[in-house]
């Protein structure tokens, strides 16, 4: 029987997330209406305001309800390391390892001529003029391991080579606790590459 009405509706809505099939945005929605009310109205009030109020931050691009994030507004923050990543989702990862106390840049994609997308829809426009302003001394590229991701990385690489900046790539290959016998061939390679001595 097909279910009709803002029951079904919300559901459907639900779906819109990733990772969220039919089944658990059925057992989202029974959760919020029976046992959560208080929580869905927080959920829907949260959800509308930062959908009018968060853009992006002017300097690095990642999600914000400033024109400045906090991360670019910092001064304990090193100015002379610049991590470019695909997307701001990244930056939370990297920023919640606190291994990197550098600067980002989001390029909200990666190179795909297939797809239409090429510099001028990452903003490396963007990028190029604050790599002229002399600050960073090196560009640390964390793009994804996909041939995109390192297209991408490999382009960026040539820009900072112009502007005699120095570019790094995170190293890819063997997690930490993985074993060998579990990883795919692509991966392996990437590990042998990037070895280096103890």
């Amino acid at each position: 029987m097909h279910q009709s009405g803002l029951l079904n509706d919300l559901i459907q809505a639900l779906c819109c997330l990733p990772g969220v099939g039919p089944k658990s945005a059925q057992r989202m929605a029974f959760h919020l209406l029976q046992k959560d009310q208080r929580g869905g109205i927080q959920l829907a009030e949260t959800l509308l305001k930062a959908i009018d109020q968060v853009g992006h931050c002017q300097q690095c691009r990642t999600l914000t309800e400033y024109e400045v994030c906090h991360l670019c507004a910092s001064s304990s923050r090193d100015e002379t390391v610049l991590c470019v990543v695909e997307t701001p989702a990244d930056v939370w990862v990297v920023d919640q390892s606190a291994v990197f106390r550098g600067k980002f840049f989001v390029l909200h994609g990666r190179l795909s001529p297939l797809d239409g997308i090429g510099p001028d829809e990452l903003g490396f426009d963007l990028l190029a003029q604050r790599l002229t302003l002399g600050l960073v001394k090196e560009i640390i590229l964390a793009t994804n391991a996909t041939v995109e991701g390192e297209a991408t990385a490999h382009f960026i690489s040539e820009m900072a080579r112009r502007q005699n900046i120095t570019a790094t790539r995170i190293a890819h290959g063997v997690p930490m606790g993985g074993e060998l016998e579990y990883i795919d061939g692509g991966t392996l390679a990437h590990a042998f590459n990037g070895r280096r001595e103890l």
